[in-house]
Formats: structure tokens, C-alpha cells, sequence
């Protein structure tokens, strides 16, 4: 019965250039990790005030998610319902990021804070566009069960060569060019960079949707064409289950994760407990090849046990390796890890991180599966279509929820000392430094594994159901089309 479901599939050419949008907002992402070393140490604002403003944006960032989704869904244009929004997110979001390095130190100090609140707030829209829009477009690019996990693992593998070539260039590259953090010069040519390539890459995205992404064949092939009211929101955060499970388990991992690889507890790993920042940048090139590896292996697997059970074997990983990691920097001395000395600690340190990072990466190109699953659920279980509904409040809730990270990382910090800027690899070693980066960079992401496995027990949408949800969504299309008629070339009469 399976091979008789009329699936939309995407090209290959299709499945490689749309996860290339992932990219851009990954690059945008990974410079504004950084803004705040740029707010604290070169416009002023402290450690405490530059972490508060961060976390308050993201918490805009929240706010906004919910009305750019709603407005995704009642888009009935002729440019779709994602193309429009994907070229606006980029443009504000360039503009914004290149005004807010360029000037904010330049302006007079009393000015300074509600300038960059505001430059910030422009370019938290900006990414709220391209991010929501870029979800809801998972949906509709194609529903085959089987190509959904290859659109994540060749997003996970972007991610992947990303950021470890984005390793190598801030930490071999721009930081010996310019002495640290502490340069405005620095983060001018990071965001020129950034600008120039996510243009690329957000045009890459475009253009593998824009044959998909029409009214007429999101009307026909998805579910009811009704327009979306604010009350239905609410309706779909009620009534679907696997909704509710995957935000639990999703947006607790992304907390995690933003506290985890926030560049100052990278800095202090590398750069202060090791003594050798550089080393998070020659750790970038194995990690490339170990990574796609897992991402070429675990997707395949997950595409025979379904993307369920995929991603918790995934974070059991995790776990498992990160225990080991954490017993390994306890229990041993990390000054001796360095590729100058291959013993013991710096080969099972090596060895562990890229283990680890592996299932990272695997278990993150998991998730974008997840949600139009989530999206042909409610539409299984309602009859409606709603794409930015269900990406919106995931993204709520994981926005509101992560925002709070540059907080706990800034908070942290100043309660043992660190109240006018951020270590940096200048500052010296102590004990206290040890146990913070070791609760920020490993225990926080323990936690929310742990909190992610025991979630999905209670996820419905295994592999066998969404074969059920598709052969049904397929046999009401099938019915709606038998139900209508082709009185000429320009009517259709229906029968019901």
C-alpha cells in the first residue's frame, strides 16, 4: 500500500541547495555570538548590561515569532509564502548587523545602550523572517518520509563543514590579525564576510523552493485553503501531542546548547583550563571528517527505524560521551592536551570531542525532520495547513527559552569576578574558572539530554505512523480531486 502514496518529492539538486538557507542564518548566528564581546569590551556597556540586553532581545526575538508565523500562514501572494520572507529576513538582517558594528562604539556614550537596543531589535525581525520561514518551507518542499532525514543530514553536514571552517577562521585567522576580541576592526570584516556568503547561500535556498513554493500547489497538495485565525494557534499548541514533546525535548537542548557553545565558555575551555585557544581551531579539520560520517551513517539508519528513534540513539551519544569527557578533564590535567604532545589526554580528549561533536550534529539534523512531520500530524489530525503555526511556536518557545543563556553565561561570570568584560586567553587559570566552564560547557547539555530522552518516550510520531499519516493525507487528496470535475478549461464545478 505504501508505494501507491503520491509523495511531493523534491530534486536532489533541490534537497543540496535549500538547506543551504540553514547556512546563512547559522553565519549570521555564529557572528551575533560574539556581540557580546564587542557590546562589554569596545561600546562599554558591561558584562552584566551587554548579557541583560542580549537576553532581552531574544526574548523580542520570541515575541516576534508568533505574528511573522501567523502572517506566513494567511500569505495568499503570488511569490508564495516563504520566498517573500526568506529575501526580506536577509536584507534587514545585513543591513542591521553591518550599521550595528560599523557605528554603535562611534556613537557618544549616552546614546550608546538605546542605539544598539534598537539596531539589535532591527535585526532580531530580520532573522525572525528568514528563520520561521525557512521552517515552514521544510514542509512544503517535500513530504516523502524517506527524503525528509536526507534534508536534515545534508543540513546537519553543512553545519558540520561550517563550523568548523568558521573555527579555523576566527581562532587561526582573525583573532592573530587582530590581537582578540577587542578590536572593532575585527568584527567589521567578520560581518562583511558573513554578508557577502549568506547572500549567496540564502539566493541557493530560494531558488530550490520557488517552483514549489506557489499558491496553487500548496492549496492542492497540503491541507484546507481556510484562512488562519489567532484563536487556531492556540488550537494546534492544545491539540498535538508530538508538538508539545518535541518543544519540551527541542527547546531544552537548544538552552543548553547556547550556553554550552557561547564563545566565552569556549574561550575559557580552550583558551584558559587547556592554555591553547588555537587548538579549538586545529580540532576543526578532523572534526569535518568525523561528522560526515556519522551524519552519512546515522541518517541512513534512521531512514529504515524512522527519524524517532534516529535521534535518541543519537542523544544517548551524547550522553555517553560527555560523561566521559567530563571525567577525563576532572580526573587528569588538561594542560597536557596539545597536538606538540600526544599522550594519553590528548588523545582521548581529541578522540572524545570529535565523538561527541558527531552525535551533536547528528541528533541537530534530526530535528529539522521532526517538524514537518509535526506539520502532516496536524494536518492528519485537523485538516488544516498551517507550516508557520507549528514552526512559530517551536521557535517562541525556543527563543524565550534560550534567551536566558548569555544571561546565566553573564551572570556566572560576574558572581566570580567578572563584571567589567570576559575572560579572554590572557586571563589566568583558577579553580573557579574550571568549575564554571565545566557546569556551563558540559553539565547544562547533560541535563537536557537527559530531559530529551525521557521526553520522547511520549513522542506518537514513529515511523509507522507516519506511514499511516501519509497514506491518509494521499487518499483525501486522491478524494478531493475525484470529487471535482473539469467542466472546461477555465471551471471547476465540484461534485459534493
Amino acid at each position: 500500500m505504501n508505494s501507491q502514496i503520491s509523495y511531493n518529492r523534491a530534486k536532489t539538486w533541490q534537497l543540496i541547495c535549500y538547506p543551504a538557507g540553514v547556512l546563512g542564518q547559522k553565519l549570521f548566528m555564529a557572528l551575533m555570538m560574539l556581540v557580546s564581546y564587542y557590546a562589554a569590551g569596545i561600546v562599554g556597556l558591561g558584562t552584566v548590561v551587554a548579557s541583560l540586553v542580549i537576553t532581552g532581545s531574544r526574548f523580542f526575538d520570541g515575541i516576534t515569532d508568533p505574528i511573522v508565523g501567523f502572517l506566513i500562514d494567511r500569505s495568499k501572494g503570488k511569490y508564495g509564502k516563504v520566498k517573500p520572507f526568506v529575501i526580506s529576513g536577509y536584507i534587514i538582517m545585513s543591513v542591521s548587523t553591518v550599521v550595528m558594528f560599523f557605528t554603535t562604539h562611534l556613537v557618544p556614550s549616552s546614546m550608546k545602550l538605546i542605539y544598539f537596543i534598537i539596531v539589535y531589535a532591527f535585526y532580531i525581525l530580520g532573522y525572525t523572517f528568514a528563520a520561521i520561514s525557512k521552517w515552514s518551507g521544510l514542509a512544503i518542499i517535500t513530504n516523502d518520509p524517506k527524503q525528509r532525514p536526507v534534508l536534515g543530514g545534508i543540513e546537519a553536514a553543512y553545519t558540520t563543514v561550517f563550523l568548523s571552517l568558521f573555527s579555523m577562521y576566527n581562532s587561526l585567522y582573525l583573532v592573530p590579525k587582530y590581537g582578540g576580541f577587542n578590536n572593532p576592526d575585527f568584527f567589521q570584516e567578520m560581518v562583511l564576510t558573513v554578508v557577502g556568503i549568506a547572500g549567496i547561500l540564502y539566493a541557493l535556498c530560494v531558488a530550490a523552493i520557488w517552483s514549489k513554493d506557489r499558491m496553487e500547489n500548496l492549496e492542492t497538495k497540503s491541507g484546507s485553503s481556510e484562512k488562519v485565525r489567532v484563536k487556531d494557534m492556540w488550537q494546534v499548541i492544545k491539540g498535538n501531542r508530538a508538538l508539545q514533546i518535541f518543544v519540551l525535548s527541542v527547546t531544552s537542548d537548544k538552552l543548553a546548547m547556547q550556553t554550552h557553545s557561547n564563545q566565552v565558555v569556549i574561550v575559557m575551555l580552550y583558551g584558559i583550563i587547556i592554555g591553547n585557544f588555537s587548538m579549538s581551531g586545529q580540532m576543526a579539520m578532523p572534526a569535518i571528517f568525523v561528522n560526515l560520517l556519522m551524519i552519512f551513517f546515522g541518517i541512513k539508519w534512521a531512514r529504515k527505524v524512522g527519524t524517532k528513534r534516529g535521534y535518541v540513539a543519537a542523544t544517548w551519544g551524547c550522553i555517553i560521551t560527555y560523561a566521559l569527557l567530563f571525567l577525563l578533564l576532572w580526573l587528569g590535567d588538561p594542560t597536557q592536551i596539545g597536538f606538540d604532545n600526544l599522550g594519553f589526554m590528548t588523545i582521548a580528549f581529541v578522540l572524545l570531542m570529535l565523538l561527541s561533536g558527531a552525535f551533536i550534529f547528528l541528533s541537530t539534523g534530526l530535528v529539522s525532520p521532526l517538524i514537518p512531520d509535526i506539520v502532516d500530524y496536524e494536518t492528519y489530525r485537523t485538516g488544516r495547513f498551517v507550516p508557520g503555526i507549528i514552526s512559530t511556536t517551536y521557535s517562541f518557545i525556543d527563543k524565550v527559552v534560550s534567551s536566558l543563556a548569555q544571561t546565566v553565561v553573564g551572570l556566572t561570570l560576574a558572581a566570580i569576578g567578572f563584571k567589567a568584560a570576559f575572560p579572554d586567553i590572557n586571563t589566568p587559570y583558577s579553580e573557579s574558572i574550571f568549575w564554571v566552564t565545566m557546569a556551563l560547557y558540559i553539565g547544562t547539555v547533560m541535563v537536557a539530554w537527559i530531559i530529551s530522552v525521557i521526553a520522547m518516550k511520549f513522542y506518537p510520531l514513529t515511523k509507522e505512523k507516519m506511514l499511516e499519516i501519509q497514506e491518509e493525507l494521499n487518499a483525501r487528496h486522491e478524494q478531493s480531486k475525484a470529487n471535482h470535475v473539469v467542466t472546461d478549461e477555465s471551471k471547476t464545478v465540484s461534485l459534493n
